[in-house]
């Protein structure tokens, strides 16, 4: 038997108006000075202000760095950390989806071990915990305010690194819905795909457990069951909290049964051409597990299932091909692009897109391990 391990967050409020106990939370930890890590934009619309007013009122000081940009940076870590130590400040916070926690991780792992964060590529690279950090969710889809992956663009390679440690993982999440029900149609949609790509991927992973497995049905079902709501109509508040559980879910999965070969290229097309990580997740999805159905349809087909198809009397291979069908017609309804060319995306760069892909860590326990070949084939379907 192999010795298996589980990460998560040691404190994780959930649930409409969670915001004010994380700032009784907060306090009760004893810090003292924030850098508050966020974009632009939720710095011009006063979520950033509301969220420093409420720190203030529980005696924490903070300061503000609002250069996460979607697929952020190592110039993006490098300006924050500069802040973070001009300033003193003793923890991090992250408030929006993916990319300000990314980077915040960054800045954090980077404030406690030194050197760049380049050095942290792959897996538990770093000798400490970071600085600690409180990740405020906006989205729901990437998880990564629970999860020990950090994913940082090296904009000189065009390559997104993957910083899997277990240091980077924040010491509080918080998922209020409340704080997602301002987020636009769009986002919603390939935050909450990103969601699904995470419990399938988990699924059908080569380390799941049933600890995984039980985390990425649920999310399955959640995220089949709430997603079109949420993307009609974004302040169905209801929809938005069931989405916040099915992405923290999905997050449970995949933070320990890690993923596959969606996530390794939908990587390489981010950090490439700068797109949004949720919509090629979203078109990548059916094409790789079309790819992996050969050895993973009794899965595929169980996932099926959890999206409400009726597999009790298909074969394996049939009800895999339902749970395809089933992931391009959600894609549809949530208004996904249907394919690569949409996005810009150029078959002359499919050998670059290709080699990174087979490097990057999160292929690693893909159910099937793909030659160069299969890889461009599925990039080539995707078109």
């Amino acid at each position: 038997m192999t010795t298996t391990a589980f990460f998560i967050p040691a404190v994780n409020l959930m649930g409409a108006g969670c915001l004010k106990d994380a700032a009784n939370t907060i306090q009760s930890y004893g810090f003292k000075k924030a850098l508050i890590v966020t974009d632009a934009v939720l710095n011009k619309i006063g979520m950033v202000a509301k969220v420093a007013e409420l720190l203030g009122k529980h005696g924490v000081v903070s300061v503000v760095f609002d250069g996460a940009q979607p697929n952020p940076t190592i110039g993006n870590v490098e300006a924050g950390l500069k802040l973070l130590k001009e300033n003193g400040c003793d923890f991090v916070i992250s408030l929006g989806g993916g990319s300000p926690h990314d980077c915040a991780k960054g800045i954090a792992l980077c404030a406690s071990n030194g050197g760049k964060i380049a050095d942290y590529e792959g897996l538990d690279q770093s000798k400490k915990p970071q600085l600690p950090l409180v990740a405020i969710n906006t989205t729901a889809g990437t998880a990564s305010e629970m999860t020990r992956f950090c994913i940082i663009t090296d904009e000189t390679r065009h390559v997104k690194m993957a910083i899997v440690d277990k240091h980077t993982t924040p010491i509080l999440s918080v998922n209020d819905p409340e704080l997602m029900l301002g987020m636009p149609a769009s986002l919603t949609a390939a935050t909450g795909m990103d969601a699904l790509t995470h419990a399938i991927e988990a699924y059908v992973s080569t380390i799941a457990t049933p600890i995984t497995d039980a985390c990425a049905l649920k999310a399955v079902t959640l995220i089949s069951d709430n997603l079109r709501h949420v993307v009609s109509d974004g302040q169905n508040l209801q929809a938005r909290e069931q989405m916040a559980y099915a992405q923290f879910l999905a997050g449970m999965a995949f933070n320990n049964a890690s993923l596959g070969y969606v996530h390794a290229m939908a990587h390489q097309l981010g950090g490439f051409y700068d797109l949004p990580h949720g919509v090629c997740n979203a078109v990548l999805l059916p094409h790789v597990q079309k790819f992996n159905s050969r050895i993973a349809a009794k899965r595929l087909g169980e996932v099926a299932h959890a999206m409400g198809c009726d597999v009790r009397f298909l074969s394996d291979e049939a009800a895999a091909e339902a749970c395809l069908s089933a992931i391009r017609q959600l894609a549809a309804d949530v208004g996904i692009p249907v394919g690569l060319t949409e996005l810009g995306v150029k078959e002359t760069d499919f050998p670059t897109l290709t080699a990174n892909a087979l490097k990057d860590a999160c292929g690693f326990t893909n159910p099937i391990q793909a030659t160069a070949e299969e890889i461009t084939a599925i990039y080539k379907a995707a078109m």
